[in-house]
C-alpha cells in the first residue's frame, strides 16, 4: 500500500483516526484544567497536586498486568469503545460538583484514577488491535499517524486549553474532553472490519498465570528487557518533573494560565516534528542507534527547564520541553513498533501491559517523589535533580543495545533465532517501531 494510502485509502484506519485525533485535542483540555483546578481553585499545595497526578498513573501500577491477560481474552475493539465512554462519563462529574459548589480534591482523586484507568484499558487494547487492523507490514506508518496526530495535538491544543480554561472556567472546559471521548468512541463503533474471534485456550488458564506468562515473555528477551528496564527509570524522572512543571511555571515563574497553555504549545512542536523524522532517522541510521540517540537527546535537554524565568529565558522551557518531547517521540515511534513486530498477536495484550506496568508504573511513584521533594526542597531544584537523573537510564541502554541480537518471539512466547542480525540491521529480527510524546512518557 502506497504511503499516502494507508490513512486515505484504509477506511477503517482512518476512522480510528479520526477519533483518535479528535480526542488527543480534547485530552489537552483536561491535562492543563485538572492540575489548575487543584492548584488555584481549591488551592492545592505543591505536595497535593503531585499526588492528583500520582493518582491518574496509579491504575497503571495496581490494574496493569492483569489489564493485559484480560485484553488478550477478549475482542480488542469492544474495549477500546468501552474506555472512551468511561471516560467521559467520569469527566462530566466535575463541572456538575462545581456547579453545585461541592468540587473537592477527594473528588477530583477519584476523577483521576477513572480516567486512569481507562486510558490503561484503551492504550493496551489499541496498540494490540492496530497489527490486525492495518497489518504488521504498515506498523512503522500507522503508529506514525497516530503519533503525528498526537504530537500535533500537544503542539496546539495546551494553547487552546489555556484560551478555554480562562474563557468558561476550569471546570467546565473538560466537558470538552469529555465530548471527544465521546466523539472517538463513534468512530470506533464504525469500523467496519470485523475483528477475528479469540480462539479458546487450549487448556483453562488461570488469570493470574497468564499475566506470568506476559512477564517471562519480557524478562526473557534481551531487547525487550532492556526497554522495559529503560521506560521504568526515564518515566520516574519524567513523571517527577512533569508533576511540577504547572506549579513551576505558574508560582516560581508567575505564569497566568494562558501563558502556560502557550508556552507548553510552542514546547510540544518537537513532538510533532518528531513524529515525521521517526521513520527516516530509524531507516538513516538504524533502529537500535535511533533508540539511544533519541533518548540521550531528550534527558540531556531537560536540563534547561530549572534555568527558567521571566523574560527571555522563558524560551529555555519551550526549547528543553521541546527538544525532550522530539526525542521521547522518536524513541517511542521506532520502538513500539518493534516490540508489536517482534510478539505474536495472541501475547501482544500481555506483553504491551508488562512494558505499560513496567514503565507506567512507576509514574505515580515519581510523581510523589516530585511533590515530596518539590514540597521540601523547592520545584526548582527537584527539576535539577530530576532533569539530571534522566540522563542515567541511557547509560543502560548505551550498555545493553549492543547485544539486542535477539530474534521475533515464536507463537508460545520463545524467542527465534535472528541469525546473529542486530536490531539496527534487520527489521525482522531485533528491529524496529512506534510510540508518544514527551508529555506521555515513554511508551
Amino acid at each position: 500500500m502506497a504511503r499516502r494510502g494507508l490513512i486515505f485509502g484504509h477506511r477503517d484506519f482512518r476512522r480510528l483516526w479520526i477519533g483518535e485525533t479528535v480526542s488527543q485535542f480534547g485530552s489537552q483540555v483536561s491535562m492543563l484544567a485538572m492540575p489548575l483546578i487543584a492548584a488555584l481553585t481549591l488551592r492545592a499545595s505543591t505536595f497535593q497536586v503531585g499526588v492528583l497526578s500520582a493518582v491518574g498513573y496509579a491504575p497503571f501500577l495496581v490494574f496493569g498486568l492483569l489489564a493485559g491477560a484480560w485484553v488478550d481474552r477478549a475482542r480488542r475493539r469492544p474495549v477500546l469503545i468501552a474506555s472512551n465512554l468511561l471516560r467521559a462519563a467520569v469527566l462530566v462529574v466535575v463541572p456538575v460538583a462545581a456547579a453545585l459548589r461541592v468540587l473537592s480534591l477527594a473528588q477530583l482523586y477519584v476523577v483521576e484514577f477513572a480516567l486512569g484507568l481507562g486510558t490503561l484499558f484503551f492504550d493496551v487494547a489499541y496498540q494490540s488491535y492496530l497489527p490486525a487492523l492495518i497489518g504488521r507490514e504498515h506498523l512503522v506508518e500507522g503508529n506514525g499517524r497516530l503519533e503525528a496526530s498526537r504530537s500535533t495535538a500537544y503542539a496546539l491544543g495546551p494553547g487552546a486549553a489555556g484560551s478555554l480554561v480562562q474563557a468558561l472556567t476550569a471546570p467546565v472546559a473538560v466537558l470538552v474532553d469529555a465530548a471527544s471521548f465521546v466523539w472517538s468512541a463513534a468512530w470506533i463503533c464504525a469500523i467496519r472490519g470485523r475483528e477475528p474471534a479469540v480462539p479458546p485456550p487450549e487448556r483453562p488458564r488461570a488469570l493470574l498465570g497468564e499475566v506470568g506468562e506476559g512477564l517471562r515473555l519480557v524478562a526473557g528477551h534481551r531487547a525487550l528487557r532492556a526497554l522495559a528496564l529503560y521506560n521504568a527509570s526515564a518515566v520516574l524522572f519524567l513523571s517527577a518533573e512533569q508533576a511540577l512543571e504547572v506549579v513551576f511555571l505558574v508560582r516560581t515563574v508567575r505564569l497566568s494560565a494562558a501563558g502556560v497553555g502557550l508556552l507548553f504549545s510552542v514546547a510540544s512542536v518537537g513532538a510533532v516534528l518528531g513524529a515525521f523524522a521517526a521513520g527516516p532517522l530509524g531507516r538513516h541510521f538504524g533502529e537500535v542507534r535511533t533508540i539511544v540517540g533519541a533518548a540521550l537527546l531528550g534527558h540531556a535537554f531537560m536540563l534547561l527547564v530549572p534555568l527558567t524565568v521571566p523574560g527571555p529565558r522563558l524560551a529555555l522551557f519551550g526549547v528543553g520541553t521541546g527538544v525532550c518531547s522530539f526525542g521521547v517521540v522518536v524513541f517511542n515511534i521506532v520502538s513500539v513498533a518493534f516490540r508489536q513486530r517482534l510478539c505474536p498477536d495472541r501475547l501482544l495484550g500481555r506483553m504491551n501491559a508488562t512494558m505499560r506496568f513496567l514503565s507506567w508504573g512507576m509514574a505515580p511513584v515519581g510523581a510523589l517523589l516530585g511533590g515530596v521533594a518539590g514540597a521540601a526542597i523547592g520545584t526548582r531544584a527537584t527539576l535539577w535533580c530530576s532533569g539530571a537523573g534522566g540522563l542515567l537510564p541511557v547509560l543502560w541502554l548505551l550498555r545493553s543495545s549492543p547485544s539486542w541480537a535477539s530474534g521475533p518471539v515464536g507463537s508460545d512466547g520463545s524467542t527465534v533465532s535472528a541469525d546473529g542480525a542486530g536490531a539496527g540491521d534487520r527489521p525482522e529480527a531485533a528491529s524496529g517501531a512506534p510510540g508518544a510524546g514527551k508529555t506521555a512518557g515513554h511508551e
